[in-house]
């Protein structure tokens, strides 16, 4: 049996190259290949970075759904449609908003994780009895998640190959987050498979791409030792709340850990109470970050604008904040009520919802009516503390207090964000592989 699986092609936020687009390989497909291929030909398209074939008569297509990639998916699925194919549609997307799917857009909808769908998927197509609607109705455990097909990736389509995941979900349930909308509980794999995916990877720097990698805290002071010996350099995302146990950032930076994604989402307490994240204290944010720095790991600091509490003086307020800490880097986005989370579901009901097209719901667009400001505020806002932020002033200002951090600091703030378009032609020029590279073994010296 021929099974094709698809990636469609994302939409650029602003401040995006094509860098974005060859960033990394989609483990979530890489998961389903790993998990059929044993006796079946598997195939992976990346619309990102290569022409989706519509000729090749595959059994069976599989899509990976973001909010924003809907219509589109719907586009590439019609098209397999039209010739007799079957079209599987999964994601979170899929996961999270599945009775707001516009009818007959697909053939079958999966719901949850592909190690508790796709086995019976393919087996009712075989049988000739394919359901509209498969559910992984069994809570996952760490032994049940299976591994990326790491040897499937072709490096140089991509800037990093070096992505690896120990957990799936999150522990907490911050109104505007897709987990807000999942019935999928906090797991980790066992440390034994992720140490054997940073082998297979290939390389002494590792990005973890978990949505939370200290949701069980206890877990991850166990693995941190674990992977201590391997000598590795490595980058994660947390919650603001690990920032606050001395003995887990005194592991992470033992055991090599250079940068710490954290959703500080606001500087606002009542913007952060507004959505229930709780996790987050605002007063505690100066400790965090010092305590952050103090271990010599630099911090990237993702922001959130157009929360309720948000006025058009948070984003002069919140850049001074984040100049006065020198947090190294940012992502902003613009506030979006994802389809099927609490936020969105609250929004409807108030009749703050300006409009129904979802290839807007990628944070870069006004999606509902803000509270305190106008749409065109908000945005301008959230387009002028990009250019601030990685304005050359401010990037001097921001500049580490470690001389050994400089390097990596510059590399990202003036070569991927300051000027992301040459940085995009050299990489067209000499390969995404070969700068991918070029970043790791800076990241050696550091």
């Amino acid at each position: 049996m021929y099974i094709k699986l698809i990636q469609p092609k994302m939409l650029k936020r602003p401040m995006d190259t094509d860098i974005k687009l060859h960033m990394a390989p989609p483990l979530g497909l890489l998961t389903i290949m790993n998990l059929m291929r044993g006796e079946h030909k598997v195939v992976l398209e990346n619309e990102n970075i290569q022409n989706i074939c519509y000729d090749d008569k595959p059994d069976l297509v599989g899509i990976s759904v973001t909010v924003d990639a809907l219509p589109r998916a719907i586009a590439i699925a019609e098209k397999f449609r039209r010739q007799g194919i079957p079209v599987v549609a999964g994601g979170i997307h899929i996961t999270t908003a599945t009775h707001m799917i516009p009818p007959d857009s697909f053939d079958v909808l999966c719901v949850g994780a592909a190690e508790g769908t796709w086995p019976q998927i393919v087996k009712d197509f075989h049988d000739g009895c394919l359901k509209p609607l498969y559910r992984c109705e069994k809570p996952l455990c760490g032994t049940d998640i299976v591994p990326p097909a790491y040897d499937a990736v072709k490096p140089e389509e991509y800037l990093y190959c070096n992505v690896v995941h120990t957990s799936r979900g999150c522990p907490f349930r911050c109104d505007f987050c897709y987990n807000s909308g999942s019935e999928q509980k906090y797991i980790n794999r066992e440390i034994e498979a992720v140490i054997a995916d940073i082998r297979a990877v290939r390389s002494k720097h590792i990005m973890f791409i978990d949505d939370n990698f200290a949701g069980n805290v206890k877990w991850t002071k166990e693995f941190l030792r674990a992977i201590t010996p391997l000598k590795i350099k490595w980058n994660a995302a947390i919650s603001i709340n690990a920032a606050y146990d001395e003995e887990l950032l005194d592991l992470m930076k033992e055991s090599g850990c250079q940068g710490l994604f954290i959703g500080f989402e606001s500087i606002n307490p009542s913007s952060i109470s507004d959505v229930h994240k709780v996790q987050n204290r605002t007063d505690g944010y100066e400790r965090a970050i010092k305590a952050i720095h103090d271990r010599g790991i630099m911090i990237n600091a993702s922001l959130v604008f157009g929360l309720d509490g948000d006025t058009v003086d948070t984003f002069d307020a919140t850049l001074d904040w984040i100049v006065r800490h020198k947090i190294e880097t940012v992502t902003s986005h613009i506030l979006t009520p994802y389809p099927g989370t609490a936020l969105y579901e609250r929004m409807k009901a108030q009749g703050r919802i300006v409009t129904d097209d979802l290839s807007l719901y990628n944070t870069a667009n006004v999606v509902f009516k803000p509270a305190n400001m106008t749409a065109q505020e908000l945005y301008d806002g959230y387009i002028r503390i990009y250019k601030q932020i990685y304005s050359f002033k401010n990037i001097i200002r921001r500049m580490p207090e470690r001389k050994d951090q400089r390097a990596a600091y510059l590399a990202f703030n003036l070569l991927y964000r300051k000027f992301g378009k040459f940085s995009d032609f050299l990489c067209k020029c000499i390969s995404y592989k070969r700068i991918g590279i070029w970043g790791e073994k800076l990241s050696r010296y550091l």
